[in-house]
Parts: structure tokens; C-alpha cells; sequence
């Protein structure tokens, strides 16, 4: 069953059980934390701030008051990096256009450039890659399809298409790397961190939204992952390193309970 189905015969019993939990929240559908993180990543030789944001799902339950408010926060902070992790739209168009989520990303502004990957929803969405990337290169955004960019003498950033939806290609993805840089993977989906060698020094996803709902002494009642809530959120390891955010909008039911929205900022520092 995929994640809307489920939710969505779930949401009845999932709110209720929620409200009657002490100290359960339903929060985070229209507000959001920046969540800050901070760790070495070796092969850098100079510090990295990163700013990441995924699962906008700009459409049906998102609409662009919203995407505005992340831009503005993301800018506020002054990344070196902008990283857009997938699932910009939603798969059910909502009242905002296309070209609206556009504008806004346009704002995003940093000095190693936008990049982004694309999401199973982006791909439902555009039946397929290439008009996503089209929109995106037109706000001035890079997409990473199964290839990377050395943005910095040090630093070599790769993006892996959907691991569900598109034709993910881990080999052509990081063939380009090398050994003397840190490299970074970003892949909308985390399940693929358990075939990503361990000299990537870090893999960024969302996908999961960190379950969206999340009940007391339950956990997270639908991850979308084949390995459950193994790569739910936060540091993860597959082995090789990663981090999953908890992303920023919600599908197919607009509610997050014990699951608050997440713009992540990572503070990424050389090894001594």
C-alpha cells in the first residue's frame, strides 16, 4: 500500500489517538523548525554551511505562502549550498500554479549554487524528469540526474535520480568524484544508502517525512521505505553516512502529529 492510501484510512484513528495522548502535538503542518546540525566531513579543507529543503509537495495541501516562507528562512541563513532534495510538487496539482513554486525558488540565492534532485512525486507529477529540470533550470536551479558537479576544489556534489519512480544509476552518479574531495550524494530516497560505498562522506534525503505521523508508544505509522523506520530520520548509517530530513511540506493528508517540519542547516566542518 503506498503512502497516501494508507494515510489516509489511517488519519481518523491516528488523530484521534494522538489527542488523547499526553504531550502529543499536531504541529508543524504550516510552521517549521530549522534544525541545525553540525559534523566533519572529511576530504573538505575549508568549512561548508548547507542548507537543505525537500518534500516542498507544492500542490494539493501546500500553497505558496508557504514555499515563501522556507525560501526566506533558507536565505536568512547564508549557506555556501542550497540542496533541493525532491518532491518539489505534489503528484495532485493544488490551487497555486507550477509557475508560482518557480518564482519562488528563483529567490534562492547561494554562492556554490541551487542544485536539486528529483522525487517520486516530481516524476508522478511531469510524467518524467525532463520537463521538472526544464522548470527548475528556468529559476535558475541545476538538477542532478544521475551525475555530480565539483562546486568547490574540495567539495563534489552528486544527485542520484528517484530511486522509485526514475532510472537511479549510483555508478554514473558518483563515477566523476574522485578521491581527493569529500562527496556529498543527494538522493531523494534513503533507501539506496545501503549500496552507497563508504568513501561518500555523506548522503542527504528526505522521502520519508520523517513518518508525517508519529503516535506515543506506536512510532511512525508509514515511513514509504522498504526498510521501515531504519532510515526515518536524522543521522542514519547504511553504512556509509547519511542524514534524512524530515522535509517541510505533508501529502496526502495535511497533518504532521509528533512530526514537526524541518529545514535543515548543516554546518560541515574538515577533519583535523
Amino acid at each position: 500500500m503506498d503512502r497516501r492510501a494508507f494515510l489516509r484510512r489511517t488519519t481518523a484513528v491516528a488523530v484521534a489517538a494522538a489527542a488523547g495522548s499526553v504531550g502529543a502535538q499536531v504541529s508543524g503542518t504550516y510552521s517549521f523548525d530549522v534544525v541545525r546540525e553540525r559534523a566533519v566531513l572529511p576530504g573538505l579543507r575549508s568549512p561548508l554551511r548547507v542548507a537543505l529543503l525537500t518534500d516542498l509537495h507544492h500542490g494539493h495541501h501546500v500553497r505558496t505562502a508557504s514555499v515563501r516562507a522556507w525560501v526566506e528562512a533558507a536565505l536568512e541563513e547564508a549557506a555556501d549550498l542550497i540542496l533541493l532534495g525532491g518532491d518539489l510538487v505534489d503528484q495532485t496539482p493544488g490551487v497555486d500554479p507550477v509557475d508560482e513554486l518557480m518564482a519562488e525558488l528563483t529567490r534562492l540565492r547561494a554562492p556554490l549554487g541551487v542544485l536539486a534532485v528529483a522525487g517520486n512525486h516530481d516524476h508522478g507529477r511531469f510524467r518524467g524528469v525532463g520537463p521538472f529540470a526544464a522548470l527548475l533550470r528556468g529559476a535558475g536551479v541545476e538538477v542532478l540526474v544521475n551525475r555530480g558537479v565539483t562546486v568547490r576544489g574540495d567539495l563534489h556534489v552528486a544527485g542520484l535520480d528517484d530511486y522509485r519512480n526514475g532510472r537511479p544509476d549510483l555508478g554514473a552518479t558518483l563515477r566523476e568524484r574522485g578521491s581527493e574531495r569529500a562527496t556529498v550524494l543527494v538522493s531523494h530516497n534513503p533507501d539506496v544508502l545501503p549500496d552507497v560505498p563508504i568513501d561518500v562522506a555523506l548522503t542527504l534525503s528526505g522521502h520519508t517525512h520523517g513518518g508525517q505521523v508519529v503516535l506515543p508508544g506506536v512510532g511512525a505509522l508509514y515511513t514509504s521505505s522498504r526498510y521501515g523506520d531504519r532510515f526515518l530520520a536524522g543521522w542514519v548509517e547504511g553504512p556509509a553516512r547519511g542524514y534524512v530530513s524530515r522535509g517541510l511540506g505533508v501529502t496526502s493528508i495535511p497533518v504532521r502529529i509528533n512530526c514537526p517540519a524541518e529545514l535543515t542547516i548543516l554546518d560541515l566542518e574538515p577533519s583535523a
